[in-house]
C-alpha cells in the first residue's frame, strides 16, 4: 500500500502534537492527571496561502517543519496512515516556538 499525504488548501496548516512525557526528569511514571495538556505541535505541511479580494496570494507565516503553540481549542482531527494529525488555518495558530 502506498503511502497517502495529505496536502492543505488555502490558508490551512497540517500539525502534529508534541507528545508530552510520561516520566520525570527522575524515571518517575506521571498519572494522567499531572501530565500537561498537548499545546505544541510539528508542522507537517502547509497549503499556499490564502487569496485576498483582489486575488492577490497571501503566503503563510509558517513552513514544514517549524514548531508551533495552538489554541486550546478548534482544530479538526484527520486520522492518516495510524496517525492523529490536526488541521488549522494560518490564522488560528497562537506563535512559532524557538529555541
Amino acid at each position: 500500500m502506498a503511502l497517502r499525504k495529505l496536502l492543505p488548501l488555502m490558508d490551512r496548516v497540517l500539525v502534529e502534537k508534541i507528545a508530552p512525557p510520561a516520566k520525570s526528569m527522575g524515571g518517575v511514571l506521571l498519572p494522567d492527571s499531572a501530565v500537561q495538556k498537548i499545546n505544541s505541535a510539528t508542522v507537517v505541511a502547509v497549503g499556499p496561502g490564502r487569496r485576498t479580494n483582489t486575488g492577490d496570494l497571501v503566503p503563510m507565516s509558517v513552513k514544514e517543519g517549524d514548531k508551533v503553540l495552538l489554541p486550546d481549542y478548534g482544530g479538526t482531527t484527520v486520522k492518516l496512515e495510524e496517525k492523529e494529525l490536526h488541521i488549522y488555518r494560518d490564522d488560528e495558530l497562537l506563535g512559532v516556538l524557538t529555541e
